[in-house]
């Protein structure tokens, strides 16, 4: 693994055990994600930086009729997010795999090529080549799927002070809105040919829910 693997394990070796508790208020509309995955019966859905699995369990008990697969850079996170699925019962529809969300071999981790979802849940702004593992998630995307993302947005309708104070924050943590998150989608989605994709500020620009399809194969 690369060194940003070292810097992630380094920042979460500590964090992890209390990581989802103190996260949940400020990491808003990953439920809402999770509500539109909407994952047809038998669909293989993969989260890119799945962290400690908390958004898997919570989607594998939303849709018991697909399988789900995650990636993550850091193996402090992974050992977490083992210890979380299998108390939950899990096992058996949550799989885990170390790997770099930029360079990747879905067949090679998991044996399966393409997804017929694809999500990123707060892990681009956390990502140093974002754009990257856009066009990474948007390679493994299946016929008739969609690539899902929920990050920080610019912020728009927020204070200045407060938008400013979040970044300073949000910095202590290696985290970084990225605010050319909507073009960069926009680019990633026509590169591989995915329809136009869709783009939902939410909480005043706070974060931003992106969603592109694949269309259909012809038959």
């Amino acid at each position: 693994m690369s060194g940003h693997s070292a810097l992630m394990d380094g920042v979460y070796r500590r964090q992890r055990h209390f990581y989802d508790v103190t996260r949940k208020f400020f990491l808003l509309g990953r439920d809402r994600l999770i509500a539109d995955l909407a994952p047809p019966p038998g669909a293989r859905v993969l989260e890119i930086g799945c962290g400690t699995g908390r958004n898997m369990i919570v989607a594998a008990r939303r849709y018991p009729q697909a399988h789900f697969y995650g990636l993550d850079i850091s193996a402090q996170m992974l050992a977490t997010a083992r210890e979380s699925v299998a108390r939950a019962g899990l096992e058996g529809r949550i799989t885990l795999a170390q790997g770099d969300a930029t360079d990747f071999d879905a067949q090679a981790l998991f044996g399966v090529a393409a997804f017929e979802r694809v999500f990123f849940s707060y892990s681009l702004s956390m990502i140093p080549d974002w754009r990257g593992a856009l066009a990474q998630g948007a390679a493994a995307t299946a016929p008739g799927g969609a690539l899902h993302v929920v990050d920080f947005g610019r912020q728009e309708g927020l204070p200045g002070v407060a938008k400013a104070g979040l970044r300073r924050w949000l910095a202590l943590f290696h985290v970084a809105p990225r605010d050319g998150l909507d073009d960069a989608f926009a680019a990633v989605a026509a590169d591989a040919a995915l329809e136009a994709p869709q783009v939902t500020p939410i909480y005043g620009g706070f974060a931003w829910l992106l969603r592109a399809a694949r269309p259909a194969a012809r038959r």
